[in-house]
């Protein structure tokens, strides 16, 4: 009844790089959005009433009726979206490619559409950093899937047909309302590909088992380049670099003779000039003429 909150399973889809399409193209686009969606919700046999749905553009938003079994969307309804996306996007230059966001709650019907606390989060989890980055990262996959805490504890965990709970991983995602968990899968695969893998590289595998898995984004930060002292020597390597037949010559200044005036001061340059100059000063010209180097 309208005006009423009532429970209701939500399914909200987006399509991806949709901005990226020219006007020509999104009305195909569109078509087979539909027919992808709605082709899934037929064989998973959920059919209106029990099944609303509500344009959005690029995406849809649907509410399933109390009587439907969530385990049937986040089962079969998702495997067939999963094959008739990859049955459509055979032949596209520009293929197909969706998030889907799965939330179970109280929905308010009214005469412009369905609203809810319920709604906003599937619709968040849908267009969510993560789920755009995971579906970036998987290159071959048209679906990535991201279920709700609650979601993925009451229908995902238990199993069921075409539900197999260690293809989902859990990531702590950052929306408008804050921070939240969510669970990921892309179907066809074991697991979800890194979603921060080209920012953030893992690192080299020690053995057959890899890196450790993430529970979250990584946060990890790129290797520092060294410090100019780390290379530019000391006093101390200077002092120590050549012998006592390394003295100054006549061409050259002791340390500290001149540093007061800016006038040149060089030490310690061996005869094939591969060792250290040590510069307290300004060097205004250094004679190698005489072979010797120093």
């Amino acid at each position: 009844m309208e005006g009423e909150a009532a429970y209701g399973f939500i399914v909200n889809v987006d399509a991806q790089g949709s901005g990226l399409l020219s006007d020509t193209e999104k009305p195909e686009m569109r078509r087979r959005l539909y027919d992808v969606t709605g082709t899934a919700f037929e064989q998973a046999g959920i059919r209106p009433p029990r099944l609303y749905q509500e344009d959005r553009g690029d995406g849809i938003l649907g509410v399933l009726a109390p009587d439907v079994p969530p385990v049937r969307v986040v089962g079969e309804w998702v495997e067939n979206l999963h094959q008739n996306l990859r049955e459509t996007n055979r032949d596209l230059r520009k293929p197909l490619r969706l998030r889907v966001g799965l939330h179970i709650g109280r929905v308010t019907a009214d005469a412009f559409g369905r609203s809810g606390r319920a709604v906003d989060l599937a619709c968040r989890l849908c267009d969510c950093g993560t789920a755009k980055a995971i579906l970036r990262a998987a290159a071959d996959a048209p679906l990535v899937v991201a279920a709700s805490d609650r979601v993925h504890e009451d229908f995902v965990l238990p199993g069921g047909r075409w539900v197999d709970p260690k293809y989902y991983r859990r990531y702590d995602v950052d929306l408008k309302e804050g921070r939240t968990t969510a669970w990921f899968m892309v179907p066809g695969r074991c697991e979800p590909p890194e979603p921060y893998a080209e920012q953030h590289p893992e690192p080299a595998a020690d053995g057959p088992g890899g890196p450790p898995e993430q529970s979250g984004p990584r946060t990890d930060h790129p290797p520092q380049p060294p410090a100019a002292a780390d290379t530019a020597g000391t006093a101390d390597d200077a002092a120590t670099a050549g012998t006592a037949d390394d003295a100054p010559t006549a061409g050259t200044a002791a340390a500290g003779d001149d540093v007061a005036t800016g006038d040149r001061v060089v030490q310690n340059v061996d005869q094939y000039g591969t060792g250290r100059i040590v510069v307290a000063g300004t060097v205004d010209f250094i004679d190698f003429s005489d072979g010797g180097g120093r």
